[in-house]
């Protein structure tokens, strides 16, 4: 069940069915058969400061990311839970768009070794996940540049291809750190999920080991929503998140207060401004080739860029649209000539106050 409140991902699907299908997965990506249920270098890495005239979204320090939901995920008579599959394994590698959420983005992912935790058996609130393939979101850190108020950090989201317990699997991938795209981080690192459970409408999440790193109150709540997002993404579900050691409620996560069972935050406080979608880092693509993506952009205007890898040339520039101003909507564009090689493509925004290149998003990608 999605979020009717969050047009977020709504929007996404639409806007992205087609480009999808463009994804030719690079040398060891190709097993990727994902089966979804009915839902280098760039000049300036990464990220995603919002111009000065796009303050109307909002700000990330006002995130409400440790607030209470009293109950709003739809309840369920039967539980559900998520844990360590007798046999499981995650691949990696761009997802089929056929199989995919609806225009969902494919996106690479590491693989990890199959699980070695204990089984979970079944409790009296709840049933044990069912083994399965799909393609799963996981979401990462990455951090704003050219900013000194907010979190500094904010939420991108990959897509990748698990068999296996969909909601403990993505959280295995989002603790293990290993993102194919050197701008994404975890602080969540070093964690080892035990099992994830579902009953009456909240979600559980529970851990054998947490980290111990203290981080400042707004990339904590940041590191709390990278948790939410993943879990209820996966499970496809809305509605609170307990986070426990063995079993046990966690007072205070990365140095702060999670007394209270963790609420989602709206995307335009907690994700990135400007995402590309397609193409994904890494993927092999064939001229002509159609960007696309979402932002929220300042008088809904973005640029581009896009450079050789070897050479350093630049091979094409220009600026494009997104649907709506200050709101995370749809953009896109084409362009034709791309002769065979390693690339990288930058979408940002120039700031009205000082003309300098800010919320940039890169993505590394080759033309064959």
């Amino acid at each position: 069940m999605t979020n009717p409140d969050d047009q977020f991902d709504e929007l996404m699907r639409r806007s992205l069915h087609d480009e999808a299908e463009q994804v030719q997965p690079a040398d060891g990506l190709h097993q990727i058969q994902a089966r979804v249920r009915d839902q280098h270098k760039p000049a300036v890495r990464r990220p995603w400061l919002l111009t000065a005239g796009a303050a109307v979204v909002g700000t990330a320090a006002a995130i409400g990311a440790f607030t209470m939901l009293g109950n709003d995920g739809p309840a369920t008579k039967d539980a559900e839970v998520a844990g360590p599959a007798d046999s499981t394994k995650t691949v990696t590698g761009p997802v089929p768009a056929s199989q995919l959420p609806t225009a969902a983005p494919a996106t690479p992912e590491p693989t990890l070794a199959p699980t070695e935790a204990p089984k979970v058996a079944p409790t009296p609130r709840g049933k044990v996940e069912q083994v399965t393939s799909k393609a799963v979101p996981v979401y990462w850190l990455g951090k704003t540049a050219g900013v000194d108020t907010g979190a500094g950090v904010r939420l991108y989201r990959t897509w990748a291809q698990i068999k296996g317990r969909p909601a403990y699997e993505a959280l295995r991938l989002m603790t293990s750190g290993k993102s194919v795209d050197p701008d994404y981080s975890s602080p969540w690192q070093g964690s080892a999920v035990s099992s994830v459970t579902r009953a009456d409408g909240l979600i559980t999440v529970d851990f054998k080991v947490l980290p111990r790193q203290q981080l400042a109150p707004a990339v904590a709540n940041m590191a709390a929503q990278q948790l939410v997002y993943t879990v209820q993404g996966a499970m496809d579900v809305t509605g609170p998140v307990q986070v426990t050691v063995q079993g046990e409620p966690v007072t205070r996560l990365f140095g702060v207060d999670t007394a209270q069972p963790l609420s989602r935050a709206q995307a335009l406080d907690v994700q990135a401004f400007i995402w590309v979608t397609y193409p994904e880092n890494g993927t092999i693509v064939r001229a002509p080739l159609k960007v696309s993506g979402i932002a929220a952009a300042h008088e809904a205007s973005l640029n581009y860029r896009i450079t050789a890898n070897k050479t350093g040339q630049l091979i094409a520039e220009g600026s494009t649209q997104t649907t709506e101003a200050y709101k995370l909507t749809p953009y896109s564009f084409t362009v034709t000539k791309l002769p065979a090689g390693e690339y990288t493509l930058e979408i940002f925004e120039i700031s009205m106050e000082d003309g300098r290149q800010t919320s940039t998003d890169t993505k590394t990608f080759y033309v064959r």
